[in-house]
């Protein structure tokens, strides 16, 4: 039986090890949903439309809760994607590389 325990926030940890905070026994459907129970939702403020990731560990499954920092990402990449090539200089490489050293 797997169980999900407290570990390091943000994360919780699905283990075959024995516990003392169980919440029951939670089982898969057949389209590989599984209801977390209140209790646990409340705890690690998990809300509909929270993504979470499993991580296969040595002892069991992580789940790990999408923070705001993998939200940037998106961001980022959109300006990456805007920004390439956008550079407008007529200076070589090696020009600008001279520049940069100080060199005439």
């Amino acid at each position: 039986m797997l169980h999900l325990v407290q570990t390091d926030f943000p994360y919780m940890k699905l283990t075959k090890q024995a516990v003392t905070d169980t919440f029951g026994v939670m089982t898969i459907t057949a389209k590989g949903q599984v209801t977390i129970p209140q209790a646990l939702r409340n705890r690690y403020s998990l809300r509909p439309g929270t993504q979470v990731e499993f991580l296969p560990m040595e002892d069991g499954l992580h789940l790990v809760t999408q923070k705001a920092q993998r939200h940037s990402k998106p961001i980022v990449d959109a300006w990456l994607a805007k920004a390439t090539g956008s550079a407008t200089t007529a200076l070589t490489t090696d020009a600008l590389m001279k520049m940069t050293r100080g060199e005439d």
